[in-house]
C-alpha cells in the first residue's frame, strides 16, 4: 500500500488545471466583448467577492496561534520586499507585453488573486492530502469545478495570461501536496492547515483592498509569508512550545 501511495499521480491536480486553463480561455473571450462599463463592475465585484472568501479564510485562525500568524505576515513581508517579488512579477507582466503579446496591466493582481484562491485554500490542502493519502479525488474534483468557473470571473476582469500562469505554482504546490502526503502525514494537523489559510486569507484581503482601491499593499511581496506560517507551525509543534 505504500509503494502506491508513493507512486500515485496527482491526477485530480491535473483535472483542476485544466478546469482552470479553460475557464481563462473562456473568461479571456468573454473580455473581448465585453463594454468598459461590465468590465467595471465586474472589476469591482470579483474584488469583493476575494474580499468575503479572504476574510473567511482568515477566520479559522485560532487565538492561541495568533502569533505565529502575524510574525509569518512580518517576517514574510521582510523576506518578499528583500526579493522584492512585486517588480519581479511587473517585470514578467512587462515582457509578456511586449513579447508574448498576452500580457495586460493587471497580470501581477490576476496572477497573485489565482494563485492564493487556486492555491492557498483548505480544499487544496486537505483535497490534496486525500488524494494522496487514501487516492480520494471527489474534493479536488469539486474544486476543480469550481476554480474553472473562478478561473473565467478572474480572466474576464484581469484578462487571461496572469490566471492561467496560476496553473504552474498549482501543479507544484497542489501536486506536491499530493506526492508528499503519504510520508509526511504527521505534517498536514488542522492547525497547520488553519495557518496556512489565515495567511492566504489576509493576502487575499491586502488584494481586494488593492483591487477596490481602498489602498495600497505590495501584496506579491507577501507570498513568502505561505512557506513561513508553515515552517514556524511544524518547528514550533516540534518543540511542543505552547503560545
Amino acid at each position: 500500500m505504500a509503494g502506491k501511495t508513493k507512486s500515485r499521480l496527482p491526477i485530480g491536480t491535473f483535472i483542476n488545471m485544466a478546469t482552470v486553463f479553460v475557464g481563462s480561455l473562456i473568461g479571456l473571450m468573454l473580455r473581448e466583448v465585453f463594454p468598459e462599463s461590465l468590465q467595471a463592475i465586474t472589476f469591482q465585484a470579483v474584488g469583493l467577492g476575494i474580499l468575503i472568501i479572504g476574510i473567511q479564510m482568515a477566520l479559522k485562525l485560532k487565538d492561541e496561534m495568533l502569533i505565529i500568524f502575524i510574525f509569518s505576515l512580518i517576517i514574510g513581508g521582510i523576506i518578499g520586499e528583500s526579493m522584492d517579488i512585486k517588480d519581479f512579477l511587473e517585470g514578467c507582466a512587462d515582457w509578456s507585453k511586449e513579447n508574448v503579446r498576452i500580457g495586460q496591466q493587471r497580470f501581477t493582481d490576476g496572477l497573485i488573486a489565482a494563485f492564493i484562491l487556486f492555491c492557498a485554500s483548505p480544499m487544496t490542502i486537505v483535497g490534496a492530502i486525500e488524494e494522496g493519502l487514501n487516492g480520494k479525488r471527489e474534493l479536488l474534483l469539486i474544486k476543480a469545478a469550481l476554480d474553472g468557473i473562478i478561473a473565467i470571473a478572474l480572466a474576464s476582469t484581469f484578462g487571461g495570461f496572469g490566471v492561467t500562469v496560476a496553473i504552474i505554482p498549482m501543479l507544484i504546490i497542489q501536486g506536491g501536496f499530493t506526492l508528499l502526503a503519504g510520508n509526511t502525514k504527521k505534517l498536514f494537523t488542522k492547525n497547520m492547515i488553519a495557518q496556512i489559510s489565515a495567511v492566504g486569507g489576509a493576502i487575499l484581503i491586502a488584494s481586494a483592498i488593492k483591487i477596490l482601491g481602498l489602498g495600497e499593499f505590495k501584496v506579491a511581496n507577501l507570498l513568502p509569508s505561505l512557506v513561513v506560517v508553515v515552517l514556524l507551525t511544524y518547528g514550533l509543534g516540534k518543540t511542543k512550545w505552547k503560545i
